[in-house]
C-alpha cells in the first residue's frame, strides 16, 4: 500500500508511523509513505500556497494551483488516477469501516493535509474523492489526522499484526467497544482476576467477554448500542 501525503510540513512524515507495527510494515515494504511538499508547486519565489479569501473574512485559504498540480504530478508519476482524501474538520467522521475500506478498495491514496481556513472550493469540488475528520474539533492542520488514518489502515493490512483475526475483535469492528482484559499476576494489591477467566471454559469466557463488551459500550458510548451487532450463537 502506498500513501502520498501532500503537506507543507513533509518532515513530519513518516513520523510516529516509523515506530511499532507500522514501522515494521514500512521496513518490510508492505507500506510506502511518500510526503509531497506542496510548496514545490508554488508559483512564486516565496513558495506561497495560501492567499486571502474572496469576500473577506479572517484567515487564509490554500490556493488552487499548487493543490491541482501536486495531485496531477502524483498521478502522472503513478501512471493512474490515485484517489484523493482530504483531511478536514468538515469531513465525514472517520470510522473503523473507513480504515478497512482504504485497505480493500485501492492500493494507493493521496492524503491532502488541510491548513489555514481550508482549501479553495474548486479543488475540493473537482479532485477530492473523500473527506474525513477525526473528531468534532479543529486542529492546526491535517498532518496529525493523516497519521491517525494511516495507522488505522496499515494495521489492517494482511500480516501487519501477525494475527489478522485479532482485528475482528477490535472496538468498532462490530459497532461496539471491545471488552476488558486481565493478565498476570492473578492477584495484585488485593485485586483479583474474575473466576470465569480462570475456568478454562471457553464458551462461558466468550459470553462473559461479550457481556462486558456490551456493558462498556453502554457506559461509554451509548450512541453505539442501538446499531450493535450481536455475536452468532455457538
Amino acid at each position: 500500500m502506498r500513501f502520498y501525503v501532500i503537506t507543507i510540513f513533509p518532515g513530519l512524515f513518516p513520523g510516529p508511523l516509523a515506530a511499532g507495527v507500522t514501522g515494521k510494515a514500512i521496513e518490510a515494504g508492505k507500506v510506502e509513505i511518500i510526503p509531497v511538499d506542496l510548496r514545490d508547486f508554488a508559483h512564486d519565489r516565496h513558495r506561497t500556497v495560501d492567499d486571502i479569501p474572496y469576500g473577506g473574512g479572517p484567515g487564509m485559504v490554500m490556493k488552487p494551483e499548487p493543490l491541482f498540480e501536486a495531485v496531477e504530478s502524483i498521478r502522472e508519476e503513478a501512471g493512474k488516477r490515485v484517489p484523493v482524501v482530504f483531511l478536514t474538520p468538515k469531513g465525514k467522521p472517520f470510522a473503523q469501516s473507513d480504515a478497512r475500506a482504504l485497505c480493500e478498495e485501492n492500493d494507493s491514496w493521496i492524503l491532502v493535509c488541510g491548513r489555514y481556513r481550508g482549501v479553495d472550493e474548486r479543488f475540493r469540488e473537482t479532485l477530492v474523492d473523500r473527506e474525513y475528520s477525526i473528531g468534532d474539533f479543529v486542529m492546526s492542520g491535517g498532518e496529525i489526522p493523516a497519521h491517525a488514518i494511516m495507522d488505522a489502515a496499515i494495521r489492517l493490512l494482511p500480516g501487519v499484526l501477525g494475527n489478522d483475526e485479532s482485528t475482528g475483535k477490535d472496538s468498532f469492528s462490530r459497532s461496539g467497544l471491545d471488552g476488558v482484559y486481565y493478565t498476570r499476576p492473578q492477584e495484585y494489591r488485593g485485586l483479583t482476576v474474575p473466576d470465569v477467566l480462570l475456568s478454562g471454559h471457553h464458551s462461558e469466557i466468550g459470553k462473559w467477554r461479550e457481556s462486558r463488551s456490551r456493558a462498556e459500550t453502554e457506559r461509554v458510548r451509548p450512541d453505539l448500542v442501538e446499531g450493535r451487532e450481536e455475536p452468532a450463537g455457538d
